[in-house]
C-alpha cells in the first residue's frame, strides 16, 4: 500500500529476497543449516498492508532465531546475484499465474484495483513484467529506509516467556544499525484508503487452462465488492457474522452440513442453480477501510443471469434475517476463529497484526464475546450502510454477455 511513489512491486521483491545472505551469514543455505540445529523452518509473506518474516524454530534456540530474524531484516546483502535470481523467480510466477486454473489470486488483485483505483490498497501486490529490471538495491534501500523503521515493527512470539524475548530484543535489535544507514525518513505515505468503485475486465480465453488430460470446462469469473468497513471499527464482527452467513463455495466442495451447506450462497443459489459453480462470500479488511465481495463462476453464456442472482444476493441481505441462521453464523465464526487459534503460527500471526495495528490484542473469549453480541438489526444497519456505495466489479474470461457497469450499478441501488 506504500509504493504509490516507488515502482510497484517492490514488496514482491523484498518478500522473495527475504532470508537470503545478510551481514552475518553469507548465504541463504548457512540459514537454513542454522535454523536446522534448533529444527526450524523460515517463511516471510508480504500482503497489503504488512509484511512478516517468520521463523518457527525448538524454544531452546530463541536467542540464535532473534539474532537471526534481526540480520536477516536490518543486514540483509541485496547482492547483485540475488536480485537477479528475484527478478527471474518473479517472472516465472507471474507466468504461473496466468496460468492458473484457479483464477482466486488474479481476481483479488482485480477487486481490489477496482475498488481503490490507484491507491493505497488498490495497488498490485505483483510486480509487473517491466517493472522487474528496474528494481535494485538502490531502490530497495530507499524504500527500507523509510518503512523499515522501529516504530513500525512488532516482535510477536509464541510458546516462550516474554521476559525472554523482551531480553533478545534488547540484545539483538536495540539500537541495531540497518544496512542502508539511520539517516531520517523523509518521504512515508501516510495516505488513507480511497474507495472509487469502478471495474476491471480482462478478456481471457478460459477455455483450455486444464492442466491434466481431464478437460476443465470454460467458465467467466466475476467477483463482486462493496465497500464494508476497517478492522478497527465496531461493525467489523457484525460484518464479520455476515460474511459467514453468506458463505458458500464451490459447486465440488465436499463435506456435509458441518461445510457451510446452510449458508445463504449454498441454499438459494449453488442449491438452486446448478449451472453455477463457484459462489464464495470474502471478506477483506485493513486498517481504514474493507471489502466485502462474493466470487462466482459459470459458463460464459450464463454470466448475464448469474451477475442478476449476485446483485440480488446482495440486496436480500438487507432483508429479514433468520434467528436460526443467524445463530448458526455466530457459532460457525467462533468455532472458525477458535480452531484457527490452535495452531501457533497462526496465534502468532494474530498477535503480530494486532498489537501492529492497535498496540493490544483482544483474546479469544473477547471476540467470541463480542460475535455472540451481534443481532439482526446490527446485520441490517452495516448493509444498508454499504449498498449505498458504488460496487467494485472484476470480470475475468469471455465477457460477451457481461452486463454494463451502470447496469449492475442500477441493479445494486434498486432495493
Amino acid at each position: 500500500r506504500h509504493e504509490a511513489k516507488y515502482l510497484s512491486g517492490i514488496s514482491h521483491f523484498l518478500e522473495k529476497l527475504a532470508f537470503s545472505s545478510t551481514a552475518q551469514f553469507g548465504s541463504k543455505d548457512e540459514i537454513l543449516l542454522t535454523l536446522e540445529k534448533h529444527g526450524g523452518i523460515c517463511d516471510c509473506q508480504a500482503s497489503r498492508d504488512t509484511i512478516m518474516y517468520a521463523v518457527s524454530a525448538d524454544a531452546k534456540g530463541l536467542d540464535t532465531v532473534v539474532n537471526l530474524l534481526a540480520d536477516v531484516v536490518l543486514q540483509p546483502r541485496l547482492s547483485d546475484e540475488e536480485i537477479e535470481m528475484t527478478r527471474t523467480a518473479i517472472r516465472f510466477e507471474l507466468e504461473d499465474l496466468n496460468m492458473r486454473p484457479d483464477p482466486e489470486p488474479l481476481l483479488t488483485e482485480m477487486i481490489h484495483a477496482a475498488a481503490y483505483r490507484d491507491n493505497t490498497v488498490g495497488l498490485n501486490r505483483f510486480c509487473p513484467v517491466e517493472n522487474t529490471d528496474k528494481i535494485d538495491r538502490e531502490v530497495l534501500h530507499s524504500y527500507l529506509r523509510n518503512y523499515y523503521t522501529p516504530d513500525r515493527m512488532v516482535l510477536a512470539g509464541v510458546g516462550i516467556d516474554h521476559e525472554q524475548l523482551v531480553e533478545c530484543a534488547k540484545k539483538h535489535l536495540l539500537g541495531a544499525e540497518p544496512v542502508w544507514g539511520s539517516r531520517q525518513t523523509k518521504d512515508v505515505d501516510r495516505s488513507v484508503a480511497q474507495y472509487t468503485g469502478g471495474i476491471v475486465k480482462v478478456e481471457k480465453d478460459m477455455s483450455d487452462v486444464s492442466l491434466g488430460p481431464t478437460p476443465i470446462p470454460e467458465l467467466t469469473h466475476i467477483m463482486i465488492g462493496l465497500e464494508s468497513c476497517s478492522f478497527l471499527e465496531e461493525d467489523f464482527i457484525p460484518f464479520a457474522v455476515l460474511n459467514m452467513m453468506m458463505g458458500g463455495g464451490g459447486s465440488f466442495s465436499a463435506g456435509g452440513p458441518g461445510k457451510g451447506m446452510f449458508t445463504r450462497l449454498y441454499l438459494n443459489v449453488l442449491n438452486r442453480h446448478h449451472w453455477m459453480y463457484n459462489a464464495t462470500s470474502y471478506h477483506h479488511s485493513y486498517e481504514d477501510t474493507g471489502l466485502l465481495c462474493i466470487h462466482a463462476s459459470a459458463d460464459p453464456k450464463q454470466v448475464r443471469e448469474m451477475v442478476e442472482i449476485i446483485t440480488r444476493e446482495f440486496i436480500l441481505m438487507a432483508g429479514a434475517v433468520g434467528e436460526v441462521e443467524l445463530e448458526r453464523a455466530k457459532t460457525q465464526l467462533k468455532s472458525m476463529l477458535m480452531m484457527n487459534l490452535e495452531s501457533r503460527p497462526v496465534i502468532f500471526e494474530d498477535v503480530g497484526r494486532q498489537v501492529l495495528a492497535t498496540n493490544t490484542r483482544k483474546l479469544p473469549h473477547e471476540l467470541c464475546a463480542l460475535i455472540g453480541q451481534v443481532k439482526s438489526t446490527d446485520i441490517k444497519r452495516v448493509v444498508t450502510k454499504m449498498l449505498h456505495k458504488k460496487p467494485a466489479v472484476a470480470a475475468l474470461g469471455d465477457l460477451t454477455d457481461l452486463p454494463t457497469y451502470e447496469h449492475i450499478q442500477a441493479a445494486l441501488s434498486s432495493k
